[in-house]
């Protein structure tokens, strides 16, 4: 159910996207729309994980670094079926992890110093579960493509606001584009935040799974 909500909301994104370049060109523009999409996503599909580790500042580890780390993704991953992920270590005091890469064989995990000093053995092993259900999920290559969607759609309805059509010319084509740069941006932004909330939820339930101790999971969360 969740897979097919999922794709229903991507679906969505999609039309969505498209239905801002026919207002923009027509026929043209959006099927112009469709293009760039596939474009963007293309790039995202094959960078986004090397675009956000080094935004990040991520460095890689190996089991030499971060012994008791590296074993314990190896063995969360052993457990899930999955490809030994590249694991990477932030000098953040903040506690967070993430996931990123395409699929899981090419797949990476990272987590920050401040999570691994804050959160006890278990509850880091939970974090860590629970970015392990995301790459088993595809969820890293989900939300990469429906953040590339929303993004899109934000820049393509500024556009439509500045340079619109020729039928445009009038009182209600001003109002509409005005419409559309305010309500696309909006609209793509609660899609991506339900596809988002899906894929979390399905994450914390299959992460409990995995770690073998949900409620460790549920105390790193809290």
């Amino acid at each position: 159910m969740n897979y097919f909500r999922t794709a229903m909301l991507l679906a969505g994104l999609t039309a969505l996207f498209m239905g801002v370049g026919f207002l923009v060109g027509g026929q043209s523009g959006a099927l112009l729309a469709l293009i760039v999409a596939a474009g963007m996503n293309f790039f995202a599909y094959w960078n986004s994980d090397r675009m956000v580790l080094s935004m990040h500042g991520a460095q890689e580890i190996d089991e030499r670094i971060a012994p008791d780390l590296f074993r314990m993704v190896r063995e969360l991953a052993n457990r899930a079926g999955l490809p030994m992920p590249k694991v990477y270590l932030m000098d953040n005091p903040q506690p967070n992890a993430f996931a990123t890469g395409r699929n899981p064989e090419h797949a990476a995990v990272a987590a920050t110093t401040g999570l691994l000093n804050s959160l006890t053995r278990e509850e880091v092993a939970g974090v860590i579960a629970h970015e392990l259900a995301h790459i088993k999920s595809y969820d890293t290559l989900t939300m990469t493509i429906t953040a590339t969607f929303a993004g899109a759609i934000s820049m393509l309805a500024n556009f439509a606001l500045f340079f619109g059509g020729s039928r445009d010319n009038n009182g209600m084509g001003i109002i509409g584009r005005l419409a559309l740069m305010i309500l696309a941006p909006i609209a793509a932004m609660i899609v991506q935040m339900a596809i988002s909330r899906t894929r979390e939820y399905a994450a914390d339930r299959l992460g409990g799974q995995i770690v073998g101790q949900p409620l460790h999971l549920a105390s790193a969360l809290e």
